[in-house]
C-alpha cells in the first residue's frame, strides 16, 4: 500500500479547503509529540478530507490509504490510545462514500474516457479564486460533480486493499477499538468484491457480539452485522433499548412484526434511543444512511 501512496499526486487533489498538498505533511503531525500539529492534523483529516454527509473528495481515498498506514505505524496512539479508534472510525466513514451499489457501473461508464476533460476542469478548478470556484460548480456542465463521482468510484476501488487492514483490530483488548474496527468491517464489507468474505466475517462479529460485555460494543456488532446479511433476531429481546433498536435495523429483518415495532419506537423518541447509551454517543454508523432516515420523527408512518 505505501507503493500506491508514492504514486499519488497531492497537488493535482483537492479537499473542501482547496490544494490537497497540505495533507500528507498535516497527518503527519499525528505521529509528532507536537499538541498543536497534532491537533492541527486531526481537524484537518476530519473537517477538510471528508465532505458532509459521507462523501468523498478526490483526496479523500489517498487520505484512507495514508490513514491505514499511520494505523500500523507504533508511533501513533502513544501519548493517546483513542488515536488509532479514531483512524479506524475515519475508515468507517471513507466505506460509507464508498457504498455505491448499483451506481458504480454506472459512474465508471459515465466518466470513461474523459479522464483528460476531467482534469482540465479539476486543474481550472485549482488556479481559481474562491469566488470563481463557487460559480464552478454551478457552470451547468456537469463535470464538477463527475469529478465528485469518481473521487466516490475511487474510494469504492479501494474497499478490497482497506478491508485487510482492520481485521487485526477485530482482536484488539480494547473494546472502543475492537467497536470501531467492527463499524469499518461492516462498512468496507458492504463492497462486491468481497462477497465471498462475508460469511465469515458475519460469524466473526456474531461470534464477538454474543462475547461482549458492553451494550455499546454489542449495538455496533449488530449494525455491522446486519449490513453484512447476518441475523440479529436474538437481540431483539435484548435487556438494553439501544441494543434491541440496533438488531432490529438490520435491512434484513423487513416485516418482522418485533423490529418494526421497534423501528417506530426509534422514529416517535430518537433522544430516548440515544440516551440509553449513557455518556457515549449512539453507535458511529447513525452518521450515515439509511439509519439517519430512520431518526426522523416522520419515519416508520
Amino acid at each position: 500500500m505505501a507503493d500506491h501512496l508514492e504514486d499519488v499526486h497531492w497537488s493535482g487533489l483537492f479537499h473542501a479547503e482547496g490544494r490537497a498538498s497540505d495533507t500528507p505533511r498535516r497527518l503527519s503531525a499525528l505521529l509528532a509529540d507536537d499538541a498543536a500539529a497534532f491537533v492541527d492534523g486531526y481537524t484537518h483529516l476530519w473537517s477538510t478530507t471528508l465532505r458532509r454527509e459521507g462523501k468523498a473528495w478526490p483526496a479523500t481515498a489517498p487520505t484512507a490509504l495514508l490513514v491505514a498506514e499511520l494505523l500500523d505505524d507504533p508511533r501513533l496512539g502513544a501519548d493517546d490510545p483513542s488515536t488509532p479508534d479514531a483512524m479506524l472510525a475515519y475508515l468507517y466513514a471513507v466505506g460509507v462514500a464508498a457504498d455505491l451499489g448499483e451506481r458504480a457501473p454506472r459512474i465508471r461508464a459515465r466518466t470513461e474516457g474523459r479522464a483528460a476533460e476531467l482534469r482540465a476542469w479539476t486543474d481550472a478548478y485549482l488556479a481559481a479564486d474562491a469566488d470563481a470556484r463557487a460559480r464552478m460548480w454551478r457552470d451547468g456542465t456537469g463535470r464538477g460533480e463527475l469529478v465528485l463521482d469518481r473521487a466516490a468510484l475511487a474510494c469504492f476501488d479501494l474497499v478490497p486493499m482497506l478491508l485487510p487492514r482492520m481485521l487485526p483490530h477485530l482482536a484488539s483488548e480494547r473494546v472502543h477499538r475492537r467497536t470501531c474496527a467492527a463499524a469499518a468491517v461492516g462498512s468496507l464489507a458492504a463492497h462486491p468484491a468481497v462477497a465471498a468474505q462475508r460469511p465469515s466475517l458475519r460469524a466473526r462479529l456474531t461470534s464477538m457480539a454474543r462475547s461482549a460485555a458492553s451494550s455499546y460494543e454489542v449495538a455496533t456488532l449488530l449494525i455491522a452485522i446486519g449490513r453484512l446479511g447476518g441475523d440479529t433476531r436474538p437481540w431483539l429481546t435484548d435487556p438494553h433499548p439501544g441494543v434491541r433498536v440496533c438488531a432490529a435495523l438490520a435491512p434484513g429483518l423487513g416485516g418482522d412484526e418485533r423490529a418494526e415495532r421497534l423501528r417506530r419506537e426509534l422514529a416517535d423518541a430518537p433522544g430516548e434511543f440515544g440516551a440509553s447509551f449513557g455518556d457515549m454517543a449512539p453507535p458511529l454508523q447513525f452518521q450515515s444512511k439509511p439509519y439517519q432516515d430512520l431518526l426522523s420523527p416522520a419515519a416508520g408512518r
